[in-house]
């Protein structure tokens, strides 16, 4: 039986929790695994030798960690570890849990308010409604990539040019956010998800990020449009079971939530395939791998690198240690989908991987992200595009020159330079 973790004497801090500093495909040659070195190599470890451990958090305290995909699957997948950022325990920042709790969002809730809120939107993300919409996801691709084409011969930012705009474009239509207005939600949605940035900034972001929601929802309550924010206001604010905040909140997870992961996910994936040439080449020559090579793609990279989160609300029992009630718990997806006993050779990205869907990148339980369908959309577009129409794709500068999204929360890059 494997020996019960002591609880009640945290833990040196243990930083694996972060993503690499530096290229994403080979490892660092770091002699430290915890500090500076391979996060890969560094949950491998803990997945043998302590699957469920301590790590301090920001403000000195600590929370469980979890690394193993069983474990991983169990928590998420067990509503007594709550979701509720206001109970005491949640690890925010540190272990204290409450915060201010306007537009925090239905995913930081728990049944039954989570299951009502979710209801409200969850035919919107439907497989056959986001199927309805590749034809438009691709016209756009295709506009995108006509643009970059007339830039032929210098180096392009795909980051600019389309990994961004393709999922801003595409949540900005589905829930009727004017598209102009992408560069100030850009904006704010960076310093949201910066690790870097003064509490102080971080709050202001936060506080003008409000004010612009509440304007656009405020607008939209005198004229809702035919899109997901109209629909809400229309048909659950009128009928009163939501009011102005919740519309806002609803707005400003999906904003969030519908451009940053796909983009860095889009912009990681290019780099990806341009690095490993054989593996571009049999989706070139055989088109339709390319939905099982994005699970792949999505479980190689677990752009998420800190979370979900969740605290117990009663004393469980996982992979051998005591998680008490009140107790913090972060689960490192990354680890999970590295697990070496349930995906094989698990540092290999394999784009003809049998069993790839099977990754936990887009969590798990009730809290399974609610726009999986979309993403795999666009991003079996947008790769496949790329593929058939710049074969020769290529960095424009060496790999450790491209500027990675390690001080961000969400892994990826900020900038990629390409030619071809």
């Amino acid at each position: 039986m494997t020996e019960m973790i002591d609880t009640t004497v945290p833990a040196a801090p243990v930083p694996p929790v972060h993503p690499p500093s530096g290229c994403p495909f080979e490892p660092p040659p770091h002699a430290d695994l915890l500090e500076r070195g391979d996060p890969h190599r560094a949950f491998g470890t803990l997945r043998s030798e302590e699957p469920i451990s301590k790590i301090s958090l920001p403000d000195g305290s600590w929370a469980w960690l979890a690394t193993r995909y069983a474990d991983i699957r169990a928590i998420l997948g067990d509503t007594r570890f709550s979701s509720d950022t206001t109970l005491h325990g949640y690890p925010l920042s540190g272990m204290t849990g409450g915060g201010d709790t306007r537009n925090r969002g239905f995913i930081r809730m728990d049944p039954p308010e989570h299951t009502r809120l979710r209801r409200m939107v969850t035919r919107e993300f439907m497989v056959k409604r986001v199927e309805a919409l590749r034809p438009e996801i691709q016209r756009l691709t295709d506009e995108l990539c006509d643009a970059m084409e007339r830039r032929a011969g210098e180096p392009v930012d795909l980051v600019e040019a389309l990994a961004l705009p393709v999922p801003s474009l595409v949540i900005s239509l589905l829930l009727g956010v004017p598209y102009d207005d992408h560069e100030v939600f850009q904006r704010l949605t960076g310093k949201l998800l910066s690790r870097t940035i003064a509490d102080e900034e971080r709050e202001a972001a936060r506080s003008e990020l409000r004010d612009y929601l509440d304007a656009l929802v405020t607008a939209k309550e005198q004229e809702p449009g035919d899109d997901i924010l109209g629909r809400l206001i229309v048909e659950q604010q009128r009928t009163g079971e939501i009011d102005h905040d919740d519309v806002a909140a609803f707005a400003a997870l999906l904003l969030i939530a519908g451009h940053e992961t796909t983009a860095n996910m889009i912009g990681l994936s290019a780099l990806t395939l341009m690095q490993d040439a054989d593996s571009a080449e049999r989706l070139r020559q055989d088109p339709t791998l390319i939905r099982g090579a994005v699970e792949e793609l999505l479980r190689f990279h677990s752009i998420i690198r800190n979370g979900p989160r969740r605290v117990a609300t009663t004393d469980i029992e996982i992979g051998g240690a005591l998680i008490r009630t009140g107790e913090g718990v972060v689960v490192a997806v990354p680890s999970a989908n590295r697990d070496d006993t349930v995906f094989a050779d698990p540092d290999r990205l394999d784009v003809g991987r049998p069993n790839a869907q099977h990754h936990v990148a887009f969590g798990y339980g009730i809290h399974q992200c609610l726009g999986q369908a979309l993403a795999r959309v666009e991003l079996q577009v947008v790769i496949a595009t790329l593929l058939r129409r710049f074969p020769t794709l290529r960095p424009a500068v060496p790999v450790e020159e491209i500027p990675f999204r390690t001080d961000m929360a969400i892994y990826g890059c900020h900038a990629l330079p390409v030619t071809w």
